[in-house]
């Protein structure tokens, strides 16, 4: 293996070990049941690891959070059908390591400085860039949770 390759499989592995915290100390505060916690962890590993190669690609922030969201959607119903238990056990702990916190704080910062120091084209520029890119990673994520409900648990035909 090159280099380029170990350093994403190193980035690849960080990154889902570290997601993994987050899963299950969020799934914790939910009071989810023990026997459960390693899906959570694994979910979460899952979905961010998975957003993380997709953003290696090449893949925008955004649509990758979806299709990670939508993956951890779909592997959570197929863990409620084996261990009897609701989706959203699995699947809301899995999501809270991709929250875009970072583009929150950004652009809430930036309307802070607008507050403090007064209007400047380019702080409202940043605050709107990094509220929307937060903005829509959180739709994203909305979406992407509700993709497997809206496929298979449907009552009537698409069509």
């Amino acid at each position: 293996m090159d280099g380029v390759m170990m350093q994403f499989l190193f980035g690849l592995i960080n990154d889902m070990l570290f997601a993994a915290v987050p899963a299950v100390g969020f799934a914790l505060v939910f009071n989810v049941p023990k026997r459960a916690l390693i899906y959570c962890a694994v979910g979460g590993a899952l979905g961010h690891g998975s957003r993380y190669a997709m953003m290696h690609l090449g893949i925008p922030i955004e649509w990758a959070t979806f299709f990670a969201a939508t993956i951890v959607g779909m592997i959570g119903v197929h863990w409620s059908h084996k261990l009897l238990a609701h989706p959203k056990v699995f699947t809301v702990a899995a999501m809270i390591p991709m929250i875009p916190g970072v583009y929150a704080f950004k652009a809430m910062i930036a309307m802070v400085e607008i507050n403090h120091i007064g209007y400047s084209p380019e702080l409202i520029a940043l605050c709107m860039e990094n509220f929307l890119k937060a903005m829509f990673i959180i739709a994203g994520l909305a979406i992407g949770l509700a993709m497997p409900g809206l496929l298979f648990y449907r009552r009537r035909p698409i069509v």
